[in-house]
């Protein structure tokens, strides 16, 4: 009787460790460095309201695929010490992208009658704090709050910089449907603010805010104990409201009108679990 005991028991302790080995897996996963060559399609459009007597409707467009690098890290508990989880983030992408636009205040050169090559410089910072839940032995949901800073130096006329700060929340969602494997989905929803822009050689204002949303797939392999694989994809979405007026000397005045700007960014690197 006492040998049916002891070999139940152990049976237990084996079926209890092989039903966290995908939660085990998903916590090593999120416990790495790693960097990652990226590629991020840039689709802006600028809309005009009519102020002044200018153009309404489409005023220009900038799209076109950026080459870029990405560090981050990142660090979860294990869940018997909390699950606590942390990310942060850098981006760094430099290229060109496609201008299509017309000349500001005159009917006969409308939106697409000039075109050129813009140079672009976009930098990202991020930083993520969450708890992980274990869903079933192989799933992981991680609710998060999120803090980030974009920046865009665009190089049309004589350039521009746009900056925003943002905030949100959202969640991860982990799958490990094989030892090494690592599926991740994530969504968040939040708001910019402190939106800017200077222009070069013309004026320096505030941008209306807006919702931003993210969207992003990801996979995650451990070749080995320490080295892993990973490829993802994530959307951005956010606008700028239009800026105020300001003037620019000989009577003229200038501002920034309202955009949209969507990124789809591809990676694909590696990681140094710890």
């Amino acid at each position: 009787m006492m040998l049916h005991k002891t070999g139940l028991s152990i049976g237990c302790m084996m079926l209890s460790a092989g039903a966290f080995a995908g939660v085990s897996d998903i916590t090593t996963a999120n416990n790495q460095v790693g960097i990652q060559i990226i590629s991020t399609h840039v689709n802006y459009t600028e809309s005009g309201n009519g102020q002044y007597g200018s153009s309404t409707g489409k005023l220009d467009t900038e799209s076109g695929r950026i080459p870029g690098y990405s560090l981050s890290v990142s660090t979860m508990q294990d869940l018997s010490e909390g699950g606590g989880y942390f990310q942060a983030e850098f981006d760094h992408s430099n290229g060109d992208t496609n201008y299509v636009g017309g000349l500001t205040g005159s009917t006969s050169t409308p939106y697409g009658s000039v075109t050129g090559i813009s140079s672009a410089v976009l930098v990202d910072y991020s930083g993520r704090f969450g708890k992980g839940f274990a869903v079933g032995d192989k799933f992981m949901l991680t609710p998060y709050a999120e803090l980030g800073r974009h920046e865009w130096d665009r190089g049309v006329n004589a350039g521009e910089t746009y900056t925003n700060n943002y905030y949100g929340a959202g969640a991860l969602a982990q799958y490990s449907p094989v030892g090494s494997l690592v599926i991740s989905a994530n969504v968040m929803l939040g708001n910019t603010y402190k939106s800017y822009i200077a222009v070069n050689g013309a004026f320096s204002g505030e941008l209306g805010n807006s919702t931003i949303a993210k969207v992003g797939l990801g996979a995650d392999y451990a070749l080995a104990k320490n080295l892993h694989v990973n490829i993802g994809a994530e959307y951005t979405n956010f606008s700028y409201g239009i800026s105020s007026v300001y003037p620019v000397g000989g009577g003229y005045v200038a501002w920034e009108p309202a955009s949209r700007t969507s990124y789809t960014t591809v990676k694909a690197g590696l990681g140094y679990a710890f």
